[in-house]
């Protein structure tokens, strides 16, 4: 979108929500995390003020480090008194809210987090693995992974086209963006708004008026008018016990992926420090894939002949089986099922060693491997395989399969 269009949709502000005060001190403690006490109202109006079918699809944006998914969270509890279920379309790649860093998912929701100042990790119901922190290093796929996401969720949750299932309710939405809304990302965001059409816009608005997004339904073309109803929220102020600061995000993707593949062991098991959690993961036995029959997609890498077996070792991939894709011409790329550390490769015998907490009977189907460029925590580092390395026939294998 030129920023000529983005002027003329400016000029005219409609359906325009302002809570008052914009920028305010007060704050209240919500389930372990200080908001901005207008926060709950303003999830709460959304969620009673709106009409019961269709259900409100709403879509957060704002800079980053502003508190899109604390608010989206609030948000959530809020529709949680009305509706069943909830649907969450997490956009951010970097800072996302259930799953590790670097997918693109769709979680539907079923309870309430008690605590939001815990971690909480969630199986998503589709997930697309985009392999970076940041959407710049591949903004087309990144609007075609949220499209398709979207579009699962319209088909299967909000608009029935089977008349069978016209009992079903239909499902409300809450769409989390990235804090990416300068330049070029302000083009995606663009992108995005138009095709949801969303029936809530809630913009989050820090103090500096330069990072904000522009005034009223920007996404929009000269003269025409949005449907959608546009709120304005203040930003959640940055303290020890609010929104996380940016110099914390490396951290909080760590733990991310350290919770995720902690569950690769048991429940009951007391790991007191990282380098007890590194010892344990890496005396997993780990899966074995075929090398052969697995197809390697290098989602980042512009001359995949240049890539080695070498480079898998010790790496974050994406796992896929070929035959579950979404449906749309627009990508290729299979649903992501869950995330691996590749520990190991045995050309010889044909194997790709892969520790991941993804269960055996879906293991058995995997067919395909994202790589991306996730850095992986240290901690997590040769994790399954000790000698980190390629295996030729005359080694020992490093493992035994999973389940014999």
């Amino acid at each position: 979108m030129a920023n000529k269009e983005i002027d003329q949709a400016t000029k005219s502000l409609p359906n325009l929500t302002l809570t008052p005060p914009l920028f305010i001190s007060s704050t209240i403690t919500y389930r372990g995390l200080q908001i901005p006490s207008s926060w709950e109202e303003t999830a709460n109006s959304i969620a009673y003020d709106s009409c019961t079918c269709p259900p409100p699809i709403v879509l957060i944006c704002g800079p980053g480090n502003c508190g899109k998914s604390a608010f989206s969270r609030v948000l959530l509890d809020a529709l949680f008194k009305r509706y069943k279920k909830v649907g969450y379309l997490d956009t951010d790649v970097g800072q996302p809210e259930f799953t590790p860093s670097g997918c693109v998912s769709l979680q539907i929701i079923e309870k309430e987090t008690p605590d939001f100042t815990v971690l909480c990790l969630k199986t998503p119901e589709k997930c697309l693995f985009f392999g970076d922190i940041c959407a710049k290093s591949n903004a087309k796929d990144y609007v075609f992974y949220i499209f398709n996401l979207y579009n699962y969720f319209i088909k299967k949750y909000y608009k029935f086209e089977d008349l069978g299932e016209s009992n079903n309710p239909s499902v409300p939405l809450i769409v989390n963006t990235s804090g990416w809304i300068k330049g070029f990302g302000l083009d995606v965001l663009v992108d995005i708004l138009r095709y949801m059409s969303p029936t809530h816009v809630v913009k989050v608005k820090c103090s500096s008026a330069r990072k904000n997004l522009p005034c009223g339904a920007f996404w929009m073309l000269g003269g025409q008018k949005s449907n959608a109803e546009i709120i304005e929220i203040c930003a959640a102020q940055n303290n020890a016990h609010s929104i996380p600061k940016r110099k914390e995000a490396r951290t909080m993707r760590d733990l991310r992926f350290i919770a995720y593949f902690r569950q690769c062991l048991p429940k009951d098991l007391g790991i007191p420090n990282y380098s007890e959690l590194k010892r344990h993961l890496a005396d997993i036995p780990p899966f074995e894939i075929s090398l052969s029959k697995t197809n390697v997609t290098y989602l980042l890498c512009q001359d995949s002949s240049e890539m080695t077996y070498h480079s898998w070792i010790g790496t974050i991939v994406g796992i896929g089986i070929s035959s579950s894709v979404p449906s749309s011409a627009s990508i290729s790329a299979p649903w992501c099922v869950g995330l691996g550390i590749v520990s190991s490769i045995d050309v010889q015998r044909d194997k790709i060693y892969l520790v991941t907490p993804i269960p055996l009977h879906i293991v058995k189907k995997v067919d395909t491997l994202f790589q991306g460029s996730i850095e992986i925590p240290d901690c997590l580092i040769i994790a399954g395989n000790r000698d980190n390395r390629v295996l030729s026939s005359k080694d020992e294998a490093v493992s035994k399969k999973h389940g014999n």
